[in-house]
């Protein structure tokens, strides 16, 4: 009975929960926690390099009609470049936004063209006539004061940043370079961190090919909130539809993950995600998690040698986060040990495959990044040559653990090395590379529209 018990207890940690007779309890958590390793078996009596996964789970909401209440800023450039189709697609795609909305979300929006206007200060959306009104009426003129209008759209937000149990979004649409005021990618990316501290969200929403993809995608990653490039104005709406499915879905938010190694692992890096690696800590944080989703973050670390036959901890994970439902504060831990063996087979079949695609993944976004980089100075061969070796070394790895996922993203990218070797990164492709990254690397889950 007792080991049946103990049986119990570490399937019920693995799940990321406290153990409780009373399963109901348990399971009204908003997240699971699990960390993962690319082998649970790795080779004895050598160094190695493993991958750690620190996943968080988002539970679907059983009853959505309780989902907190939302406080969404749009912010909608109508510089002279939108008007026509684009503007009358950006106000399509903003009632849409607005026609799932409750009546006790709070929504206000911006634009900007040659200046600022708050056309609709926050308020709740009570049956919603004034904020159609308000979106209806909008027309393009002027020019592309970018900082200026998402700081505007953030100050709408403030006014009920006090209100508990609110979740915070800003969505930003735009077609064309920030011409006007702050500018540059970095700029933005310090917004993004600014705003992301006071629990604001940015989506950014790039629309056709003269937008700057380097500054939407900063801003969106520095406040963990979602990116898209979208080529055809007529996606707009569908993109709306997609980004609110998320911001109605938050289960949990202020999200901050404490990862760690005991002596014997070394943490080195972080691969996509962003976060921060202290001796034998790393810490990751997020600003909000989705019903239905999985976030996580990837880690990279060095193992000692271990005797054949003995086992070691590899990480232990502690999850701190706020029920966005209940406003309580939880937290999750749980861990994730190794075994060494002088079996190849053995090491082999504990491969854990969707851990070495998920990192396969974010190999191949970084190497776009920095594909994007050599480009841009002009140096296309040695681009097309980051992109090749990481393919190469993904496809030795694939073909190791037989993982057809990693094999498949490998083939995908030495592809994609050729052409980019053959024609260069013409202006849709790079936005394409930094989107995808970006997508990739927060775990987005709608693609780009291209």
């Amino acid at each position: 009975m007792k080991t049946y018990l103990l049986q119990i207890l570490s399937a019920t940690l693995l799940l990321g929960v406290a153990f409780s007779p009373a399963r109901a309890a348990a399971s009204a958590n908003p997240v699971r926690l699990r960390v993962e390793l690319d082998r649970s078996v790795l080779p004895a009596d050598s160094a190695e390099k493993a991958v750690v996964k620190i996943a968080l789970d988002g539970v679907r909401r059983p009853r959505p009609e309780l989902r907190p209440a939302v406080n969404l800023a749009l912010v909608i450039d109508r510089s002279g470049s939108m008007s026509g189709v684009k503007i009358q697609k950006a106000r399509e795609a903003a009632l849409e936004a607005l026609s799932r909305l409750a009546a006790d979300d709070i929504i206000s929006v911006v634009t900007y063209g040659g200046d600022v206007r708050t056309v609709l200060p926050a308020q709740r959306v009570g049956d919603g006539r004034a904020a159609a009104d308000a979106i209806q009426a909008i027309r393009a003129d002027g020019g592309t004061p970018l900082f200026a209008g998402v700081s505007q759209g953030a100050s709408e937000l403030r006014k009920n940043l006090d209100r508990a149990g609110l979740i915070h979004r800003l969505i930003l649409v735009s077609d064309g370079l920030a011409n006007e005021g702050p500018s540059s990618p970095d700029e933005l990316g310090r917004l993004g961190s600014a705003l992301v501290k006071e629990g604001i969200s940015v989506t950014t929403v790039g629309l056709g090919l003269d937008y700057n993809e380097d500054l939407m995608t900063r801003l969106a990653q520095r406040s963990d909130g979602n990116t898209y490039f979208v080529a055809s104005a007529a996606d707009l709406p569908r993109v709306f539809t997609a980004e609110l499915g998320d911001v109605l879905n938050v289960v949990a938010r202020r999200v901050t993950v404490t990862v760690q190694f005991p002596e014997g692992v070394r943490p080195v890096a972080f691969v996509g995600r962003e976060g921060s690696i202290r001796g034998q800590t790393a810490e990751v944080t997020l600003n909000q998690l989705y019903g239905g989703q999985e976030k996580f973050a990837l880690v990279e670390v060095e193992v000692a040698p271990g005797r054949a036959g003995t086992g070691r901890e590899i990480a232990s994970a502690t999850a701190t986060l706020e029920d966005a439902g209940t406003r309580r504060t939880l937290t999750l831990t749980v861990g994730a040990s190794a075994r060494f063996s002088t079996d190849r087979a053995a090491v082999v079949g504990a491969a854990n495959s969707k851990v070495q695609a998920d990192w396969a993944a974010n190999v191949i976004a970084a190497a776009k990044d920095r594909a994007v980089e050599l480009a841009d100075a002009g140096r296309r061969t040695e681009a097309a040559a980051v992109l090749r070796a990481r393919a190469n070394e993904l496809d030795a790895v694939g073909r190791t653990y037989g993982n057809a996922a990693v094999v498949s993203i490998s083939a995908v990218n030495s592809a994609e090395a050729a052409r980019l070797e053959r024609d260069g990164l013409d202006n849709a492709a790079r936005k394409g590379y930094r989107t995808d990254s970006a997508n990739t690397a927060s775990q987005q889950g709608m693609p780009s529209t291209r």
